[in-house]
């Protein structure tokens, strides 16, 4: 089991619950197990559980001590108790939707537990030295449109919160002009660290902290991203292509819709290209349904 999953029953609930929940919606409903066979006759290695079955036995055989034990709320007996043989198989009945549902309701809920483990984090060292605190981000845990930057600067280091410096006194205005106010969305970073200096992250900074930022996304499952910059926008959909190439038109991550514009902190030093985010903004707004006034 990888070092940053032991003893860390919320990462191990986090990622079965994910796997499960992605097998129902894509219609499956029972996972196979190899067939049981007399141990003399086939390897141990090749007697092990496959697929989300080895996931779920990988939990099963962790420690017992009470927090993985309830698994924050998912009890390991409703998940393993669905073993059952089936015609020569062992399978595992899947969550009903119901059941589906009723796994972390509350996104805030959600959204703390993930926050916890940020706020421990220190997979990059020189950053967790370095930094005053973490910025996991802020607004509406429900929100349909979510604004995704790069990092936090010293401003957002000091305070906890992203985008509360000059640059994010004009990410505000830009929200007010669409008609929304900052609570109506959901505002996020890439890193939730302060690189020195106001550095560009180092890729494997942004590797480090994508489980975060895409666990908070599928934990509010906004209809719309919008991206802050090149950084954010190459992390997010996985590509090299420039900030100019991926403006202007629509992306999708896991069936959101993604957006490209520039960051605020380059608007405040290239002020000409407010007029070109303004009409990345028209062409966002037009798609959500809301009606901006003449300008």
């Amino acid at each position: 089991m990888p070092e940053s999953y032991q003893n860390s029953p919320d990462r191990i609930h986090n990622a079965i619950r994910q796997y499960l929940e992605g097998l129902y919606r894509s219609g499956i409903r029972q996972l196979p197990r190899l067939p049981d066979v007399a141990p003399s006759s086939v390897s141990q290695e090749a007697q092990q559980p496959v697929g989300a079955a080895r996931v779920v036995a990988k939990a099963a055989s962790l420690p017992t001590d009470p927090a993985a034990e309830s698994l924050n709320g998912l009890d390991k007996a409703a998940i393993l108790g669905g073993y059952g043989h089936q015609s020569g198989q062992t399978a595992m009945a899947m969550p009903d939707q119901a059941s589906v549902a009723s796994l972390d309701t509350d996104p805030r809920v959600a959204l703390d537990r993930v926050r916890r483990e940020v706020t421990h984090c220190t997979l990059c060292h020189e950053l967790a030295r370095t930094r005053t605190q973490t910025v996991f981000g802020t607004g509406n845990p429900k929100a349909r449109l979510c604004f995704f930057g790069e990092a936090p600067g010293a401003d957002e280091d000091r305070q906890g919160e992203p985008f509360v410096g000059a640059a994010g006194r004009l990410l505000d205005k830009i929200i007010q002009a669409c008609t929304l106010k900052r609570e109506d969305v959901y505002i996020l970073n890439v890193l939730k660290c302060r690189p020195p200096n106001n550095r560009t992250p180092l890729p494997e900074e942004t590797a480090n902290c994508r489980d975060f930022f895409e666990r908070q996304l599928a934990i509010i499952q906004p209809e719309f991203i919008c991206c802050l910059g090149a950084v954010a926008s190459q992390t997010l959909l996985r590509t090299t292509q420039s900030l100019g190439r991926l403006r202007g038109r629509w992306h999708d991550y896991q069936g959101i819709r993604v957006i490209v514009t520039y960051h605020p902190a380059y608007l405040l030093r290239t002020p000409e290209k407010k007029r070109d985010t303004w009409a990345d903004m028209k062409m966002l707004m037009q798609a959500m349904g809301i009606e901006l006034p003449n300008r």
